[in-house]
């Protein structure tokens, strides 16, 4: 099978086979919304692609499937958002070609997907990098500041009410209510709680005495399925507060997160992206495996700490010509410059740097069918 070069992205074309089902609703770009980019190499004859996986990249991958099938019209990409780690299991049962996921497969994920992948090497490749807000819903107040420790204490449901003399102490301007502070946390599986409590694990010391997973490890105040899932219970609740990939913050109030002795950053692209370049490959990579092991307390007094870096996870070797074409062809797009800079423009995302998306085409391009 051939990979054809077409034309640029006119950006008005949507595929109607378009499928992008997000925490139990479908959601659709329109076609004026579909985003631009250059060239893209096209598989000939088209066919169906199936991912699943993380809700941050929910956002991110209508927009992606938006423009690449408005280009690959005999294409059809569904991607169904049920979180990391369903979208994780799906793909080592063989349900779909590739999952999103907000974390890297761990040893044991690593050696079912590689029988699952036929003996040949799994590889996580960085797609998506974004800030996980902290966000909250509490009238007349759209910022605060907050230190790693009192974020934990607010999470681990031991700071109970906004107007707390250690939040009061650090927003003297604001105008906090005696309101019950309920914080949400995801109630499915999820890498953005994963990134979440790794940040709080390394940056709140004794604060969070909890263990790295991405399951909530306490018993929640209130739960959300997807991120959707939790921004719709913050938005539903006065004093709510919940972390979220920032694509989805909208209209909700946003912390500034501590670093050094006195800083505060608000999140923001450039922010998020000064942590990923403070970071390492991880220790346990594959020749072409691409995680990240990020460095969430060195990154500087600019860097906005709480980050997670969505990979999209994919087999080196696939049964047939057509699954290893169109995995290829579709990631290929999603981490061009062309695709990148599409999804940092629409959803505030961190497009990655060109010294990775080198790596990220060097791993695409082993991809093949098995012999």
């Amino acid at each position: 099978m051939k990979l054809s070069r077409n034309r640029q992205f006119t950006g008005l074309a949507l595929a109607g086979a378009l499928a992008l089902s997000a925490c139990g609703s479908d959601q659709a770009v329109d076609n004026e919304d579909a985003a631009s980019a250059g060239d893209v190499n096209c598989v000939d004859g088209g066919g169906t692609l199936d991912g699943a996986g993380a809700s941050s990249q929910e956002n991110a991958m209508a927009t992606w499937i938006a423009a690449y099938t408005g280009e690959c019209e005999d294409t059809t990409v569904n991607y169904d958002s049920v979180g990391s780690g369903a979208g994780r299991t799906q793909f080592i049962d063989g349900g779909v070609t590739f999952a999103g996921s907000d974390a890297a497969l761990d040893e044991n994920e690593t050696e079912q997907a590689t029988e699952r992948c036929h003996g040949s090497e799994v590889v996580n490749i960085p797609g998506y990098i974004s800030p996980i807000a902290v966000t909250f819903n509490l009238e007349g107040v759209d910022s605060l500041n907050l230190t790693p420790e009192l974020i934990a204490d607010i999470f681990n449901q031991e700071v109970t009410e906004w107007s707390d003399d250690a939040i009061a102490e650090l927003n003297p301007d604001a105008d906090l209510p005696d309101t019950e502070i309920i914080p949400v946390n995801r109630s499915d599986e999820s890498g953005t709680t994963e990134n979440f409590v790794a940040y709080l694990s390394e940056a709140a010391g004794d604060s969070w005495p909890h263990e790295v997973s991405g399951d909530w490890p306490i018993e929640p105040a209130e739960a959300g399925q997807g991120s959707s899932g939790v921004v719709a219970a913050v938005e539903g609740g006065e004093g709510t507060i919940g972390y979220v990939d920032a694509s989805h913050v909208d209209d909700l109030g946003t912390v500034n997160v501590g670093v050094g002795d006195d800083e505060f950053v608000e999140f923001t692209p450039e922010a998020a992206a000064a942590i990923v370049d403070a970071s390492e490959p991880r220790e346990e990579n594959t020749e072409h495996d691409l995680a990240i092991d990020l460095n969430y307390t060195d990154g500087g007094s600019d860097a906005y700490p709480i980050v997670l870096i969505s990979y999209e996870v994919a087999c080196l070797e696939y049964e047939n010509e057509q699954d290893a074409e169109l995995v290829k062809s579709f990631l290929s797009y999603v981490t061009s410059e062309e695709g990148q800079q599409a999804v940092a423009d629409e959803h505030g995302s961190a497009p990655i740097t060109e010294e990775t998306r080198e790596n990220v085409q060097n791993t695409l391009d082993q991809i093949t069918v098995t012999s």
